[in-house]
């Protein structure tokens, strides 16, 4: 070959080379609370809760401020954010989740060449040879208890253990290798078997809230638990209420730890942060916060989350991305947890499995508004649980529609955001409200077959494909 013909290879490939290297791809750190409803954290208007580090995420990027989860509980939505189905998806615990380990968001990374850690909270019962699959790194870290003995016989908060496993990872990540680094919270899940202390904090934010008077719920009125049927008057809500709320004793004292165990999250997440910068990984690094389901927190004299109303559904979503040509702003289009492995994905450049059920956000946070993003979501609930009502529905822009199919006939709601947007009235016994309930039937029929089929529903909830229902 001659002279001139080999320089103008090797002069291609360093053009090639150095292209690529100007695209490097973004880490990423994708950050899990449990058991945080949308509107508990100081950027979203709370009175007292301080989170700086996650407000400073929001100032600096773009907080989602309607998002919702697609089924309210720990297991299934963390399924859900793996997979990047709904339950009707992959139908997590009732059937396994190992067929769809392969396009899984962390699997998908590690084979496009990612370097993937994970660390806290797994609920999602996974073999070895899978989380080989979906991980280079690996640490479960549980509560029960949170406090973790440390070799020198000292007890360390599991979200400060998270937090230290975390910043270990991220010590050891070099700059032209990407990374995406999972830091999933237990926190601020309650200690269910401790019933004084439900919500053990990190020493580090113990200063935090005392002597503060905590506010008493928004829907603390005894209408909006009047308004309920039996069998949610009677369900694990109310159980769990009697354990936490249901005394200004119980409350305060619940109430400002709950938002210490928040505060601790917030600290740990500046500690990661802080690390970030030290490797000089700041202005590559895609930040991504969310929570698992939203929280009652005693609103509507209930506890716990697994219904239709908003507070379980609703949770926080913030996205920053240090690369935007237009940081900090606010998004109301509606995003869902089906949506963060799509979002994830597309920012790492992977191509988005086609059974994925969600679609990137990463839109949403270079546009105010996206032609014909979603107007409705699928939403739902499924428990063997005696005491936890089963429900499918829809969750629209001015319309929530929920079926309780436990009951004999399924019980149906019908809520009007625009006219009630604290959900007091159920408009499914209204006449005017007639072609409204048919068309979110509808609408919830068609969404069950597509999502995964009226036999799923059939076989875990049921009931028949087209149940006779009661108001």
């Amino acid at each position: 070959m001659k002279a001139k013909g080999l320089l103008s290879i090797v002069v291609l490939c360093l053009g090639y080379f150095s292209a690529f290297a100007s695209e490097q791809r973004p880490n990423i750190i994708f950050i899990l609370a449990d058991d945080q409803r949308f509107d508990f954290l100081g950027c979203a208007g709370h009175p007292i809760l301080k989170t700086p580090n996650i407000d400073e995420l929001a100032r600096k990027g773009t907080r989602f401020t309607n998002t919702f989860v697609t089924t309210a509980t720990c297991w299934i939505s963390r399924a859900t954010i793996f997979s990047g189905l709904t339950w009707r998806g992959h139908r997590y615990p009732n059937q396994s989740f190992q067929p769809f380990v392969a396009t899984t968001y962390p699997a998908m990374l590690k084979k496009a060449g990612y370097k993937v850690g994970y660390v806290g909270k797994h609920h999602v019962e996974t073999s070895k040879a899978d989380l080989d699959v979906m991980f280079d790194e690996f640490t479960k870290v549980g509560r029960n208890p949170y406090f973790k003995l440390q070799p020198d016989g000292s007890l360390r908060h599991e979200s400060e253990v998270d937090g230290d496993i975390a910043i270990e990872f991220i010590s050891k990540q070099k700059k032209e290798q990407p990374f995406c680094l999972s830091i999933s919270f237990n926190a601020a899940h309650a200690e269910d078997n401790d019933k004084i202390n439900h919500y053990p904090y990190p020493k580090a934010v113990a200063h935090l809230y005392e002597g503060v008077d905590m506010p008493r719920p928004d829907l603390d009125d005894q209408k909006y638990f009047d308004v309920n049927p039996n069998f949610l008057k009677d369900s694990m809500h109310t159980d769990r209420y009697h354990w936490r709320w249901d005394t200004p004793e119980k409350y305060q004292h619940n109430m400002r730890n709950y938002l210490r165990m928040i505060s601790g999250i917030d600290h740990v997440i500046g500690r990661v942060l802080k690390q970030v910068e030290t490797m000089g990984m700041s202005k590559n690094t895609i930040i991504i916060y969310s929570a698992d389901n939203g929280y009652y927190a005693g609103n509507r004299k209930f506890a716990g989350k697994w219904t239709h109303y908003e507070e379980s559904l609703r949770v926080p979503l913030i996205i920053y991305d240090p690369r935007a040509e237009k940081p900090s702003k606010l998004q109301s289009q509606m995003a869902l947890n089906v949506d963060i492995p799509a979002t994830i994905l597309d920012y790492a450049g992977v191509e988005i499995p086609k059974i994925y059920q969600g679609a990137s956000l990463k839109p949403l946070t270079e546009q105010d508004d996206v032609k014909g993003w979603r107007e409705d979501t699928i939403i739902e609930f499924v428990s063997t649980h005696a005491t936890i009502p089963n429900y499918e529905g829809v969750r629209g822009q001015r319309y929530v529609y929920a079926r309780y199919v436990k009951e004999d006939p399924p019980y149906e709601f019908l809520h009007d955001l625009e006219k009630d947007p604290t959900e007091l009235i159920n408009y499914a016994n209204n006449p005017e409200y007639k072609e409204v309930l048919e068309k979110m039937r509808k609408t919830m029929d068609d969404k069950a077959v597509h999502m995964g089929g009226a036999l799923a529903r059939d076989e875990a909830m049921g009931v028949a494909t087209k149940p006779q229902v009661k108001k």
